[in-house]
């Protein structure tokens, strides 16, 4: 499976951040695993509402029923903000470099140029090979640099395979 893109099918929130002489050769957005955290967060708090509901309904606590169905709208909230921050992440590889650009207010593009790259690997937890994603870890030589570890990639290994063929490109070597 090739995630090769052509022309212009980026966003606008990614094509901004590209230069006139480098192209898009891998454009992904950062896998819905990364949510799953917001998710159990709203379903424990609506369950715990439920329960919290019953108890202070069976008290005669309506004040206290207020607050805890305000407490679970707020993590309703940050939820659906969750999923906002989510919708506009992505993973780009060009031409000449990586970026990563997250954000929905504050937005941030984290760079690192091919050539700077000395060295790259993936990881992958449990719940990564289940769920289908890893995480990539760039190195440079000996510098800190704003793109080291990259999370929640999907299809990291076909991803890691074609970022090192741009990075190494090997031709037609033989062993003649």
């Amino acid at each position: 499976m090739r995630l090769v893109t052509h022309g212009d099918s980026a966003p606008s929130s990614v094509n901004r951040y590209l230069l006139p002489h480098e192209h898009q050769v891998i454009m992904v957005r950062r896998h819905p695993a990364v949510l799953l955290r917001p998710v159990a967060e709203v379903f424990g708090g609506l369950i715990l509402a439920g329960l919290l509901s019953k108890w202070f309904g069976d008290q005669g606590g309506g004040g206290a029923l207020v607050i805890v169905w305000w407490a679970w709208l707020l993590l309703l909230i940050r939820f659906v903000w969750k999923v906002a921050e989510w919708s506009v992440d992505y993973f780009v590889v060009t031409s000449k470099r990586m970026l990563l650009t997250t954000g929905l207010i504050t937005r941030k593009v984290a760079m690192m140029p091919l050539g700077k790259v000395t060295d790259m690997s993936f990881q992958r937890s449990l719940l990564g090979r289940m769920l289908g994603y890893g995480e990539f870890v760039l190195e440079s030589a000996g510098q800190d640099q704003a793109l080291s570890t990259v999370t929640y990639i999907p299809y990291p290994e076909t991803l890691y395979l074609e970022v090192c063929q741009m990075l190494f490109p090997g031709g037609n070597d033989s062993d003649d």
